[in-house]
């Protein structure tokens, strides 16, 4: 285990785990549809509501006053988590899948017309598929596919190739949510800027394994969301470089976004507000930044470094297993233990996992494309955080034993 490192201490801070399911200690491996969320979330949560519920921005009253404070801290505290370049930069969202529709519908309107392409990869989340095909479909634009070779990794060459005078925009995972590939999403913007076409990451599933630097990949919009990284559900960030962001026209009008209105005329806000149409989750905002600090206090060194070795312990109990195949065997992976069992449907194998207190995900996981290329219906995904441990694996491993003894 990493020094200075103590799961059982994370461990304790997540009430959702001191409980028995079905008679058994939970052990939660489904860390990559959402995390869990420890006690200092749901206390701040709580405080929001009990002690300063408000709307915020323009009231004069002592309580809106300090909710307004407190939503404004939470983004100063997700701009610090992304090195951005200013608050302004942070814009609030429901989470990954509105951040990508703002994006499509905002800046792929007004930059992408006919014949135009964009270029995902093979390995996105439905999230970041649909609503380019959408774009596409309305503008008469082309999605290109990078494909993804037998580990799970991207063709780079195929992307270099795809880049083109046509491309106007690459969206593409920064980690993989069915595979767990950690993408090489520095080389894809590298090459993508060589030709002047901006790039949008998918970091739902990248936040809560990494430190993330926006400045530093020097990416144009990164997204994400904040139940996936220890808090509230209904939370996200759409992060964007403030010249792309002032450029683009809000997607939802109402209260907040404007200066100004009049039946003759309506001047938009400044940013972030611009795309911040109506109240906002003013106690989701709270609660993630009070999920940022957590993180920050453990430190992402610190418990990435203890995944990793959990993922490597994983991997090699799973590959001991006879009929047991993982799908995604990139060396560069966060967080994800995809798998399949002859002769056994996923849904089984999850099933048959609850019977002994393990929850992992079954299906196609949101990527149906991946699938395809793998040419299965669906796997069997055991997902990893920082309050996971070893003994959690090898209770995975029992239940695998139990399903094979179910089966056999």
């Amino acid at each position: 285990m990493p020094s200075g490192f103590d799961a059982e201490k994370i461990r304790a801070d997540f009430p959702v785990l001191q409980q028995l399911v079905n008679g058994k200690p939970l052990v939660y491996l489904d860390n990559g549809a959402t995390s869990q969320k420890p006690q200092a979330v749901i206390d701040e949560i709580v405080r929001y509501y009990t002690t300063e519920n408000a709307n915020v921005h323009r009231g004069v009253h002592t309580l809106s006053q300090n909710a307004t404070e407190d939503y404004e801290n939470a983004r100063a505290k997700l701009r610090g988590l992304l090195n951005a370049a200013d608050d302004h930069e942070i814009i609030y969202t429901s989470g990954t899948t509105q951040s990508i529709n703002i994006v499509a519908q905002s800046y792929g309107r007004q930059n992408i017309g006919e014949g135009d392409e964009i270029i995902v990869s093979n390995m996105e989340h439905h999230s970041n598929i649909v609503p380019w095909q959408m774009l596409c479909e309305e503008k008469g634009a082309v999605l290109r596919v990078v494909p993804i070779d037998d580990a799970g990794e991207l063709l780079m060459d195929e992307y270099e190739r795809m880049l083109s005078p046509r491309t106007k925009l690459v969206s593409i995972t920064h980690v993989s949510n069915a595979l767990g590939t950690i993408l090489p999403v520095e080389q894809v913007i590298e090459l993508a800027h060589a030709q002047g076409v901006p790039v949008m990451l998918d970091g739902a599933q990248a936040v809560p394994h990494m430190a993330v630097d926006v400045r530093k990949l020097d990416c144009d919009f990164y997204v994400f969301s904040g139940h996936k990284l220890f808090g509230p559900t209904g939370t996200g960030v759409l992060y964007g470089k403030a010249e792309l962001l002032d450029a683009m026209p809000p997607v939802q009008g109402g209260g907040e976004m404007i200066k100004s209105v009049t039946f003759e005329k309506t001047i938009y806000n400044d940013l972030p507000y611009k795309f911040e149409a109506g109240t906002p989750n003013i106690a989701g905002a709270v609660g993630l930044g009070a999920a940022v600090d957590y993180v920050q206090s453990i430190g992402y060194e610190t418990f990435a470094a203890h995944e990793e070795e959990l993922l490597e312990y994983g991997a090699r109990a799973l590959e001991q297993i006879g009929g047991v195949r993982i799908i995604g065997t990139s060396p560069r992976k966060a967080g994800i233990l995809s798998f399949v069992m002859e002769d056994i449907h996923p849904h089984d194998i999850g099933t048959i996992l609850d019977a002994e207190g393990i929850a992992v995900r079954t299906g196609h996981h949101c990527a149906q494309p991946v699938m395809q290329r793998f040419q299965i219906p669906a796997t069997a995904r055991a997902s990893l955080a920082m309050y996971n441990t070893k003994e959690d694996i090898d209770a995975l491993v029992r239940g695998i034993d139990r399903v094979i003894e179910v089966f056999s």
